[in-house]
């Protein structure tokens, strides 16, 4: 921050501790390890700004840092919507941190993926075992000082839970500000519209302790609930002060800047939380279909027209077919393209309980994300070919 004395300038730091344990036939290897600290440093000139990264955090590491980021803003062009840098706000009180998580090292992450290849019996075992703590960490020549330690762990043996992955892919371009204004979004031209089922409810939910909780966004603004879908109606979605600013009028930001590597994507929702239904079990819900496919777990997904909602994958690690509302044998992992608005539009029905999903990558800096979701009948679901056997 010294190196930038005249300037307005805000540093960001983040940093990993984790570990990671993978399982193959019921035998653990390639053991990974990470410890990482990654600074951010933003430096305001004359309404240019300049971005500079790194992971050197020695003192010469931090001058070079400086001196990039300086140099980026004195070449920059202006940014006409760039809000200024975040003033002190209050945020809001969250525990996102558990000892007994981040006491874990490679000791305990291999003791709990053993837990795990065990529960498989004589079945072999596929999967992995990762835990770590985050400590994130913001201050800026405005005032402005935040810190927070996180903790989260995955397990994935074999198939996951039923996850929110189509919902995660359909909300980058249309659940964030951006893809609203630049008429990406399938809400664009559609906000107080009812486009869903009205058993369908989806809020962005950053505070809530059911699941990886936060207090601030990557540009330090206090974490709010956001309403994204109520009872079918689409309601509204996540913005940044930078998106805020650009639209005017009463937008203001909800604390979803995203990391300055994601940044393109603009404002992003990292906590989705969809509302239960009245279903008791996954069986109740394949009674309901009568006659389908069970689908555990999706991947390789890519979007295909964002302003419909049109997203493409392939199933993995268990598709069953469903005949007279029971499930039934195993299918082959099988290729879609689905528009997800249809796929809301009718919901014969929605399990009762909510699973937490956790939706890190573990590819870049480790930043705990996840949804809260229920399993999810469907009228609607295009199968377009077929991929792999049954397995991983």
């Amino acid at each position: 921050m010294q190196a930038a004395t005249g300037d307005e300038s805000e540093a960001f730091v983040h940093v990993e501790r984790s570990g990671l344990a993978r399982f193959a036939r019921s035998e653990q290897h390639q053991p990974t390890l990470v410890e990482n600290t990654v600074v951010t440093l933003r430096i305001v000139r004359g309404g240019s700004v300049g971005i500079a990264v790194t992971n050197r955090t020695s003192d010469d590491g931090l001058r070079d840092l400086a001196q990039r980021a300086a140099e980026t803003a004195e070449s920059a062009r202006a940014e006409e919507d760039f809000p200024g840098l975040r003033a002190p706000a209050p945020l809001p009180d969250v525990e996102g941190y558990d000892e007994e998580t981040a006491a874990l090292g490679a000791d305990g992450q291999a003791r709990l993926a053993a837990t795990a290849i065990g529960a498989t019996g004589d079945w072999p075992g596929y999967g992995f075992f990762t835990s770590g703590v985050t400590h994130l960490a913001v201050a800026s020549t405005t005032g402005l000082e935040a810190e927070q330690r996180l903790t989260d762990a995955s397990l994935l043996v074999l198939a996951s839970d039923e996850g929110a992955d189509l919902l995660q892919a359909f909300s980058y371009d249309s659940l964030g500000a951006l893809g609203l204004l630049e008429e990406r979004s399938y809400f664009a031209g559609r906000l107080g519209k009812r486009l869903f089922d009205e058993k369908v409810s989806l809020v962005d939910d950053a505070i809530d302790p059911r699941g990886l909780p936060k207090s601030f966004d990557f540009e330090g603004s206090p974490k709010q609930r956001v309403a994204l879908i109520e009872r079918g109606v689409a309601r509204g979605v996540v913005w940044d002060r930078r998106t805020a600013k650009r639209a005017g009028g009463d937008a203001h930001g909800t604390g979803h800047a995203p990391p300055v590597t994601w940044q393109s994507y603009g404002p992003l929702p990292f906590a989705l939380s969809m509302a239960g239904g009245d279903a008791e079990s996954i069986d109740e819900l394949a009674e309901l279909v009568g006659d389908g496919i069970y689908v555990t777990r999706l991947h390789y997904l890519g979007i295909v027209h964002p302003r419909e909602g049109v997203i493409t994958g392939m199933t993995r690690d268990g598709t069953f077919r469903i005949r007279g509302g029971m499930i039934a044998e195993p299918l082959v992992n099988l290729r879609f393209t689905v528009s997800v608005p249809k796929v809301l539009e009718d919901v014969p029905g929605l399990l009762r309980d909510v699973k937490l999903v956790n939706g890190s990558d573990f590819y870049g800096e480790r930043y705990p994300q996840a949804s809260l979701v229920p399993a999810i009948a469907t009228a609607y679901f295009n199968v377009t070919g077929n991929g792999s056997t049954p397995g991983i």
